[in-house]
């Protein structure tokens, strides 16, 4: 069957336009492909990388000391925050990490069920239950440690010293900033103003230990490269 003709023109053509003219605009194509390459910049995006490549960065190191570790990065910061505040509830445990209260009952059960944490009932409410890490569960910690803070170090060691603290500063700040855009905001006080009790462990110091050995690890490595 032919093609339909415009009226006045040729087939398949409008009067006065010419063949190029049907073919999308050059300007408006790389405009699409600056699109394109844009959104690989964008903020958004470049956490998420930099989300999937610490994740796989912690899997690296677990291997490299033979720990495979049956725990996820949430239930790690459960699990820490714990032993950092010994007795704090669910409520208040989902405020520290900034974890949905919703869903924080199903980390804190798993880790009940890995016999990492133990629940008691609340000192002043029998209703609520308090939280604490387990002989397990500190074990767990120390053994983990060194190899999250390894992961650390090899986040942030493509930078220069100077940029390390410069980009650690500046990242927390906007953290901070967007805080209450979050589904879970981190809170540090309950609703009476009260700041959560925090304990400073043992496992604590090694974990700063442990970094600053691997802080030490890069400078050498710094130099190095120098």
């Amino acid at each position: 069957m032919p093609r339909a003709a415009f009226p006045g023109g040729r087939r398949g053509r409008p009067v006065g336009m010419r063949s190029e003219d049907l073919m999308p605009n050059r300007n408006e194509r790389k405009a699409k492909a600056q699109d394109s390459h844009d959104f690989l910049d964008r903020p958004g995006h470049l956490v998420r990388r930099l989300h999937q490549i610490a994740s796989a960065l912690f899997a690296d190191q677990a291997k490299a000391f033979k720990m495979p570790f049956d725990i996820t990065s949430v239930q790690y910061a459960a699990l820490a925050a714990i032993r950092n505040h010994p007795g704090v509830d669910q409520t208040a445990l989902s405020h520290i990490i900034a974890f949905d209260r919703t869903t924080i009952g199903d980390v804190v059960g798993r880790l009940e069920r890995k016999k990492l944490i133990k629940r008691a009932n609340g000192a002043h409410d029998r209703r609520t239950k308090s939280l604490h890490v387990t002989d397990a569960g500190e074990r767990l910690l120390r053994d983990i440690d060194p190899a999250v803070a390894e992961t650390q170090r090899l986040i942030l060691a493509p930078l220069k010293p100077s940029e390390r603290a410069a980009f650690m500063r500046m990242l927390k700040h906007l953290v901070h900033l967007n805080n209450e855009h979050s589904r879970a905001p981190q809170r540090m006080h309950d609703a009476a103003g009260h700041r959560f009790r925090t304990t400073r462990l043992k496992g604590r110091r090694s974990m700063r230990s442990a970094m600053r050995a691997g802080s030490a690890k890069g400078r050498a490595a710094d130099l190095r490269a120098d």
